[in-house]
């Protein structure tokens, strides 16, 4: 715990997003400093499309991402797999247990018509995860997300209103995924003050080091790692079932070697 902390303290880091415990092994001997989780590949991996999993499957999945590595796993915990503050503090405790070291909550409803949470309600369901981490005496990195711009509300003003009441609320790192321009970027980075900022890099629209000169502390890519892999096997598959030929079987990756070198 006291790493992933450190990792907040100064500097940015990318703190990759695996799907298995396979490409988690391999990414971290690749030597990146901490591992993300990826609410979107977990699903994809057990055959369910992006928070098709429930709380026992993605507490499983959080098990098995931790026991494959050492070095700190922060996990996509979604809404916490409730909307009473209550039981989202009971579903932090058991994420806790799993060996992650920290732990994301957002404020999406999945409601089309309604699809973030109101105002209030958001920030007491981070204030109650909260007092969970808290009660744990883990020391578990909290991070509060609100979607707006995943939900298709981009309002810039309303992301700066909630994240900021979510670091009031006790949240020790704040995201706003899939914010893209330097202005949106400047403007979360200013409004977290002293509290670190995680940008989702799901698109070539930054690199890293303009990030860093941005202010942002931490990088992640959600599901995009797993995405790329998916298109590198649908495009084989589609090839063998449309057209009987196998050109991609070629040039392909070591990657039992790469396992074993890992072992």
């Amino acid at each position: 715990m006291a790493e992933f902390h450190r990792l907040h303290e100064a500097g940015t880091f990318v703190m990759p997003n695996p799907w298995d415990a396979g490409s988690a092994v391999v990414l971290q001997h690749m030597g990146f400093p901490a591992l993300a989780s990826t609410s979107a590949g977990a699903a994809w991996a057990h055959g369910r499309p992006d928070n098709g999993l429930d709380l026992g499957r993605m507490l499983d999945h959080l098990r098995g991402l931790t026991a494959s590595v050492t070095v700190p796993l922060n996990a996509d915990f979604e809404g916490g797999f409730a909307v009473d503050p209550e039981d989202v503090a009971d579903h932090v405790t058991l994420a806790v247990d799993t060996g992650i070291a920290g732990l994301s909550i957002e404020d999406s409803t999945r409601d089309a018509e309604h699809p973030l949470f109101d105002f209030s309600l958001a920030v007491e369901r981070v204030a109650a995860a909260r007092q969970a981490i808290d009660d744990t005496g883990s020391g578990v990195l909290l991070t509060a997300r609100t979607e707006g711009y995943v939900v298709g509300r981009p309002d810039l003003d309303e992301t700066v209103r909630r994240l900021q009441a979510f670091a009031e609320a006790g949240a020790d790192c704040l995201y706003a995924p899939r914010i893209t321009t330097t202005e949106e970027i400047t403007a979360v980075v200013a409004a977290a003050g002293s509290k670190p900022v995680n940008l989702l890099v799901n698109a070539p629209f930054i690199t890293v080091a303009e990030a860093a000169d941005l202010g942002v502390r931490r990088i992640s890519v959600g599901g995009t790692m797993a995405r790329a892999a998916w298109g590198g096997w649908l495009a084989a598959a589609r090839e063998l079932a449309d057209s009987g030929t196998v050109t991609h079987f070629q040039d392909l990756p070591d990657v039992d070697g790469l396992l074993r070198a890992n072992d």
